[in-house]
């Protein structure tokens, strides 16, 4: 008698690629419910308010468009949002959507309540967000079959849904786009009471225990990002280890900044250079964007994006209609006289 063997199930979706590390290492630090969630308290204040008329009615959030630097917590809001819906969160980016058809695909999955997040929503091509209108303002996506006389549209109705983007370029978002977000949240930079109660939360997960002081030793210098305040605290930590060290001191988070060329300012190597660049070959400006990227080896969208608003919010550096300038404030940082010419500048 013949053995009927059972074929194996495959699963549904193959993972290309495992997690890194420091993915990882970022999912489980980041906050799950909104009490958990530090700083942001206007956000958090309106966002309590919503999600709880929201569920009163049985509807899905409004949505919602979250804007801000790198690194200061859009996705794990988003994540927040979900959680407190009491739904599930589909994510995806703007650059992954290649044509219409990704994104109907997409929308057509999702069941009802569900959030689907798209991070770097500015990326996305102008046919898609066409797509868009019609499902977040009636649930429906209207299609376009074939192609020529014999093309037809058609309309596919979709569950309720709530839209969170994400981007660090809000105005780069189409006007149509942009309206359509019922809520508009704009994160800002953390202070530095806020950013101590991040890195002892952090400190508590990973379970590194910390001296007095050295929580705000390492909030003066992950520039008020908790992003770079998580992996600061990963750094010492790794250092406290291989030294046998079973507390983290302050001598011990000034010796591991030092060694990752980061000052009690926040500022790396990278950003000291930039005003170096600006001062010794520019005197100081007015120099543009494109000549000091070749100044620089930086990118534009690197040094737009990632290192210029921490400087200009530290008041090292402005933008003037001329180009970037170094302040008073920056030749004081590197130690430099600021000449009675570049004074004049300054004030022009």
């Amino acid at each position: 008698m013949a053995i009927k063997r059972q074929k194996r199930k495959e699963p549904a979706v193959q993972p290309t690629q495992a997690p890194s590390e420091s993915d990882t290492f970022e999912t489980t630090l980041r906050p799950k419910r909104l009490h958990e969630y530090v700083g942001q308290s206007s956000i958090k204040e309106h966002l309590i308010v919503h999600i709880e008329a929201a569920k009163k009615r049985s509807e899905p959030l409004g949505h919602a468009i979250l804007h801000g630097p790198p690194g200061l917590g859009k996705t794990t809001l988003a994540n927040i949002i979900a959680r407190e819906m009491g739904s599930q969160m589909r994510g995806t980016s703007g650059p992954a959507i290649e044509k219409p058809g990704d994104l109907a695909s997409l929308l057509s999955n999702l069941e009802e309540g569900d959030v689907l997040f798209i991070d770097e929503i500015h990326r996305m091509r102008p046919a898609i967000e066409e797509v868009l209108y019609s499902a977040m303002e009636d649930f429906a996506l209207d299609l376009v079959i074939g192609k020529g006389p014999a093309a037809r549209s058609m309309r596919l109705e979709l569950k309720p849904f709530t839209l969170v983007g994400a981007t660090t370029k809000v105005g780069s978002i189409s006007a149509p786009l942009r309206d359509r977000f019922t809520h508009n949240f704009k994160l800002n930079f953390y202070n530095t009471i806020e950013m101590e109660q991040i890195v002892e939360r952090t400190a508590g997960i990973l379970e590194v225990p910390l001296e007095e002081g050295a929580a705000h030793l390492v909030a003066k210098s992950c520039r008020s990002t908790p992003r770079i305040a998580n992996r600061l605290v990963r750094s010492i930590r790794d250092f406290a280890q291989v030294s046998n060290e079973d507390r983290v001191s302050k001598d011990r988070v000034e010796t591991t900044l030092g060694k990752l060329g980061i000052d009690d300012k926040g500022l790396d190597h990278t950003d000291r250079e930039i005003l170096r660049t600006i001062i010794e070959k520019f005197a100081g400006g007015p120099v543009g964007l494109s000549t000091l990227c070749a100044a620089t080896a930086e990118e534009a969208d690197t040094l737009e994006d990632v290192y210029e608003p921490f400087l200009m919010q530290c008041g090292y550096l402005q933008r003037t209609p001329k180009g970037r300038t170094v302040t008073e404030l920056g030749y004081k940082l590197l130690g430099i006289t600021l000449p009675e010419d570049a004074q004049s500048k300054l004030f022009q």
